[in-house]
């Protein structure tokens, strides 16, 4: 259920607030159109200066032959998000793919993301207004943009939360669509990630754990 403090809550979500745990790791569920194909485990190390990111996909039942995938990133902790100095993608039966960028560059952070930090991004600085992201995974530059869309009440295996919601459309009603949501009362954590595609196949990632010092 939408909150009818919105306007509030938006200006206030970029307002000084706990930033996520020096450690945690929420392990996800990946589903596609309901049927779960893999365990995917992000971990979170900081100490308000640097960061290390590490994710870890599993597959479940026959997509289990595939093997482990892991992508990682690392970087510095600034006021406005994270800023990555390396992201790495490795994968069964694919190419390495590996991004370099400067953490001391004067852009704003979501200028240069990586494909694992910009969602943990926004859980060190939640946007309040529509924002443009710039992703890079090493084989190019993909931009972006979301919109905040208003507090839901969301219910998940690791736990029932208020949550940010971010909402991406991409080329008008009935295109691809992306929502991210932010858990408010835990620190803004990444709990669930959901694509819609054109054709209506659809990817969710949804927390199944929490673990927090």
């Amino acid at each position: 259920m939408r909150n009818w403090f919105f306007p509030l809550a938006l200006s206030l979500a970029c307002g000084a607030h706990a930033a996520p745990p020096q450690r945690v790791e929420i392990v996800y569920a990946l589903s596609h159109n309901g049927t779960v194909v893999a365990e995917v485990t992000d971990r979170l190390e900081h100490d308000g200066r640097s960061y290390a990111l590490q994710e870890t996909w599993k597959g479940k039942g026959v997509f289990a032959l595939r093997g482990e995938a892991q992508r990682s990133s690392r970087g510095a902790v600034a006021r406005d998000g994270l800023r990555p100095a390396e992201y790495r993608d490795v994968r069964a039966g694919r190419e390495r793919r590996h991004a370099n960028f400067d953490p001391q560059s004067a852009l704003a952070t979501l200028q240069q993301q990586d494909r694992l930090s910009f969602v943990w991004s926004f859980a060190f600085a939640p946007p309040a207004t529509p924002v443009s992201v710039n992703v890079s995974d090493g084989s190019g530059v993909v931009t972006y943009a979301y919109r905040p869309a208003g507090r839901e009440r969301i219910a998940t295996a690791a736990g029932e939360f208020d949550a940010l919601k971010l909402v991406r459309q991409k080329d008008g009603p009935g295109g691809r669509r992306d929502e991210i949501w932010l858990a408010a009362d835990r620190q803004y954590l990444p709990v669930r990630i959901q694509v819609t595609g054109k054709d209506g196949t659809r990817i969710d990632k949804i927390a199944l754990r929490i673990s927090a010092p």
